[in-house]
Parts: C-alpha cells; structure tokens; sequence
C-alpha cells in the first residue's frame, strides 16, 4: 500500500514530478509522438478522467476542422481589422452627430437663458395709446361706423359699364350719388353694399346742374348716414373721403378742408354746365370716389365727392393731385329732398345775368337785370359790378353763379357792387327759377 496503487500500474505524481504508465496507453491519453517522446499530458478529456491528479494543470484541445474540399483554405476576416464604412453607417452616424449637435445647442440655451425660460419679447405691456384705441371719434372709429352706409353704384350703358359710389340717406333705401354717375344710364343701376350684396335700383330723380342724382333700392332696415352743417366747416378742420376709387370698393383717404366755397364750372362736351361752390380736400380722390361721402371727424356727412382737378391733357385719364372737390351737404341735402318730394329740384336765381369783370376794381359785371327779379327789388340795375356776395369777392362770372347756386331758395344774401364810382350795398331775397 505506501502510497502506490497497483490496479492500473500507473504512478501518480504531482505537478513538476515525472512518470510514465506502467502499460500501453491509457484511454483517453494521446499517443507517444512521433520523435519518441510523448505529447503534453494536456489531453482535451483530462477533466473527465476520473483518475486524474486533481492538482495536474489541465488543456482543452479543440481538434481543428477538415477542409471540405480541395484548394485554399476558406479566409477569415479579422473582426479587429478596419473597415470602410458603407452608406446606411454614414447616413446613421450623421442623424447620431446631428442628434448630439441638438441636444448640445439646446443645453447651451437652456444654461445661458437661465434654466430653459422662455424670454419676453418686448416690452411690458400697458394701456394703448389713445390713437390705437379706436375710439368712437378716431378716424378708424368714423370709418368703421360710416362704411356700412356706403355703396358702391354700376350703371350700364351702350358705351359700357361706369362705376361710382353713393351713401345710404333713409332706412328705406334712398341714396344719394352724383348726377354725372348715372346720366349715360336707362334709369337703373346696381348698387353694392359694404358686406358685398347686392341689389337693383331705379333712378328717382337727377338735377344736373347741381350735380345730385338719388336713387332707390327695395330694401329695408337700412342704416342711413348722419348729416354734418357744412356751413360750420372751417380751412384745416379732418376729412375723411369714402367711396370706391378705381373699383376699390369701401376705401378710405384722410385729408384736411383745404378751401371753402372754391367756384368753379365743369362739365361734358355737349352736356350741362354744372356749377359748385365746393368743399377743396386734399384728401386722395379718384375716379369712382364720385357720388361718395365726405364726412367730418365726427362721422357726419359735409359733403359729396364730386370732381378733381389734374395736371393731364383733355382725353388722358386723371388721378389724384391733392385737388379734390365737394358738393357742401346742405346744398347736396336741400336738392335731395325736393327731388325725393317732388321728382325734381329747384334752381336758385338772382334775376340778372352776368357777362364780363369790371373794368377796374374787380367785380362782375350785371349783363341785364330781369324787371321782376331779386335783383331788380333790391335796386340793382344793368351795368352794376357785383364785388362781393355774403363777403366773398367776386373775380369771374362763375364765382356769381356758384355761389348763388349753393343757397336755397328764400335766402337773404348781402351783395356788395358799384354803380360808376360809388359802392353800394343792399340784401337780395334770392328765389326758385321759374322752371
């Protein structure tokens, strides 16, 4: 017994101790070598041996597998070998750095705008000025009140289709535009509301001369416009003109009264002459702004849009210059009523007629006075120079008629004149012409 077991005839050693087995080969050892000598006692089943020295350091041979056919062996990729990157890496890794980049910018935000609070943008907010309030009396407030009355007025002729504008003056469908809007027409119109409906209209009544149309739509619960004093107006006092210049419906320009009772005549070839003693704006007025509002800066109708004055040659088209003109409202009112009353309106008269100046000093000069006239009753004769009328001086034959044109029938009017050398004044009871 000592230590030795005789039932294989090996000799168990340790580590470093040398042996050999008494016998032929043991199963599961590897074969001597070839030179002699023996293979490492590191066979690949030592761990399942059951008389293994347990203190033997042991290997585990992995047999290497037989080529399955002739010719070079089958290569093996390196997987610590660099490789090019194909296009799905590429497009991966640029969406990662883009990604990255991202989240960077926005930690850096994050940290410089004090914990990822949004700034304030401008400043604090307080009570709106009074012009951005859009009070009742701002310009804003007037057009938002006024717009709703406005219209925009289509007449059809042989010669086409003419266009201009008008304001509503009774809920019951009066409105009133300028003559010269619906003249070339049959009598009927189209009228265009500010919301944009529409709705047939026939001509009521029209005065020429006086350049006031009125027409009429069936339709009711209309808002009519509010009518200022025109006589009140002062040089300088706001203006708003409303209309639809140049197809533009429901525009709105702002000027100032630039002149009051501004003579002058206009007129069509081979069409009446027509007379206005006007409002002078300076507020921008186009063509189709005619037979439109324009109102004070109380909302209130002073005038009606009528005519412009240009820089362009007889036959161009004209546009604004700052040169625009109002029929006043109390005239434009006065003959609205006595068309809408009676069909028609009246013609205020001096009872003279007016040819050339005075030769010197000014004035108009009195062609012939009717027997029976106004004139005539306040003592004036014919060759009398008419220098002033209500205080404004006379310098063409237009100034007289004009302004006899704006006051209604029954006015009493203070005309200042000279007979030879003396000047001489006397009141004129003006009347209806007898048409």
């Amino acid at each position: 017994m000592g230590g030795t077991d005789v039932t294989d005839g090996w000799d168990w050693r340790r580590p470093g101790g040398s042996g050999a087995p008494a016998g032929g080969p043991v199963p599961g050892q590897p074969p001597p070598s070839a030179g002699g000598g023996t293979t490492s006692p590191w066979w690949s089943d030592a761990l399942a041996d059951p008389w293994r020295d347990p203190y033997a350091p042991a290997a585990v041979v992995v047999p290497a597998t037989a080529p399955t056919g002739a010719g070079e062996p089958e290569p093996v990729t390196d997987p610590d070998a660099p490789t090019r990157p194909g296009l799905r890496q590429v497009v991966l890794i640029s969406l990662i750095t883009a990604l990255l980049a991202g989240s960077l910018g926005s930690a850096l935000t994050y940290a410089f705008l004090g914990g990822g609070a949004v700034p304030t943008l401008g400043a604090q907010a307080g009570q709106a000025p009074a012009l951005a309030q859009r009070k009742p009396e701002s310009l804003a407030g007037v057009a938002e009140r006024v717009l709703p009355s406005v219209v925009t007025i289509r007449v059809a002729s042989l010669g086409g289709t003419s266009e201009g504008s008008g304001f509503v003056v009774s809920t019951d469908g009066h409105i009133v535009t300028n003559d010269h809007v619906v003249a070339d027409g049959p009598g009927k119109a189209t009228v265009v509301f500010n919301d944009g409906s529409t709705a047939a209209a026939t001509v009521v009544g029209q005065d020429p001369e006086s350049d006031i149309a009125v027409i009429k739509v069936t339709r009711s619960g209309l808002t009519p416009v509010q009518f200022g004093d025109s006589d009140a107006l002062a040089v300088g006092d706001p203006v708003l003109a409303m209309g639809s210049p140049l197809s533009l419906a429901n525009t709105v320009t702002a000027g100032i009264v630039s002149a009051l009772d501004r003579t002058m005549q206009a007129g069509e070839p081979g069409g009446p002459t027509r007379y206005y003693a006007a409002i002078q704006t300076d507020a921008a007025v186009n063509h189709g702004n005619s037979g439109g509002p324009l109102v004070d800066g109380a909302g209130r109708v002073v005038g009606v849009n009528s005519t412009i004055k240009s820089l362009v040659a007889d036959g161009q088209e004209a546009g604004n210059i700052g040169l625009a003109f109002a029929i006043p409202i109390n005239q434009a009112k006065r003959v609205t009523e006595e068309i809408i009353g009676t069909g028609k309106a009246r013609r205020t008269v001096i009872g003279a007629s007016v040819g050339g100046t005075g030769a010197t000093g000014g004035g108009v000069r009195l062609n012939a006075v009717e027997p029976a006239g106004p004139a005539a009753a306040a003592g004036m004769r014919t060759g009398d120079v008419v220098l002033r009328l209500d205080k404004h001086p006379m310098t063409d034959p237009t100034d007289l008629v004009a302004l006899v044109r704006k006051y209604a029938p029954g006015s009493v009017v203070t005309v200042e004149y000279r007979r030879g050398s003396a000047r001489q004044n006397t009141s004129v009871t003006l009347a209806a012409d007898a048409k």
